[in-house]
């Protein structure tokens, strides 16, 4: 005899994922996410080398072309990056009223994970792994935790 196990059932529904090693999502998202993350920059106002750095280190002439002419397709890295950022960039105005979300990237934070340092210091240190942990951080306080 063999028993049958069933999950509970639940209002549960999983996100089908986007396979970004497929240049056809890739090709489909890259303009949204640069253009997304262009206006981030004018929000959190940002120094060009500071987004360079949080778009992975990439080079001064790519940058401005790629924020005069986002039309192009992102290697994984970059629209993970860009995703990442705008998750926080949301998080933070659920959090906070507009001005803050928008100045919390530079304040001074005294959160253990920060070590008074700002976010943004935190971020640039730290690479994909740190904006992994601050989209976590700030996705665990919008579920009040």
């Amino acid at each position: 005899m063999h028993l049958t196990y069933a999950y509970p059932r639940s209002r549960f529904e999983p996100t089908i994922l986007v396979d970004l090693h497929a240049k056809a999502e890739r090709e489909r998202l890259s303009k949204a996410a640069l253009k997304g993350f262009f206006k981030l920059v004018a929000a959190w106002r940002l120094r060009d080398e500071d987004a360079r750095e949080l778009l992975g280190g990439i080079s001064n002439s790519a940058y401005y072309e790629w924020k005069k002419k986002p039309e192009r397709t992102l290697e994984v890295d970059c629209i993970t990056r860009i995703s990442y950022l705008l998750g926080i960039y949301k998080a933070l105005h659920i959090l906070y009223g507009d001005q803050l979300a928008d100045e919390w990237i530079g304040l001074a934070n005294t959160n253990l994970l920060f070590g008074g340092r700002t976010p943004l210091a935190y971020l640039l240190a730290g690479g994909l792994p740190a904006m992994q942990i601050v989209r976590q951080l700030l996705d665990a306080r919008r579920g009040g935790l």
